[in-house]
């Protein structure tokens, strides 16, 4: 299976990690969409845009990632995509509660390029656990 092509909506208020991760992921074919804000986000989603797999941020202005992830975990148009929690956040309890409100994956900042483009393809490849 190829993953050239698959979408990739990427949601994080660091306008730098997003630039960093769109260079990552775009050397591996994906697309990839980046937006600031988890509420920016929803609006993409509700325009139609249907990413293969999510990328969030826990730690957010608007929302909480976790509040965002709870809301897509409500809607079943979402069900099968995967989403990964890519957050500065390291206590176990939080990672638990990301990992038992619907993320797949959860990966620490800082992270190493390489981790991340590993986990983002096996996520592609598997789907949702």
């Amino acid at each position: 299976m190829t993953l050239s092509g698959k979408c990739i909506l990427v949601v994080d208020d660091d306008p730098d990690l997003l630039q960093l991760v769109r260079i990552l992921l775009a050397r591996i074919n994906l697309n990839v969409v980046t937006v600031e804000h988890a509420r920016l986000a929803g609006q993409q989603l509700e325009s139609g845009l249907r990413p293969d797999l999510l990328i969030l941020d826990l730690m957010m202005p608007d929302i909480s990632g976790m509040e965002f992830l709870a809301v897509i975990r409500g809607q079943p148009a979402y069900d099968e995509m995967p989403v990964l929690v890519l957050s500065a956040l390291v206590d176990p309890d939080q990672i638990r509660d990301a990992l038992n409100g619907g993320a797949d994956r959860y990966l620490t900042k800082p992270y190493i390029a390489h981790n991340l483009v590993t986990v983002v393809q096996e996520m592609l490849k598997a789907g949702r656990r």
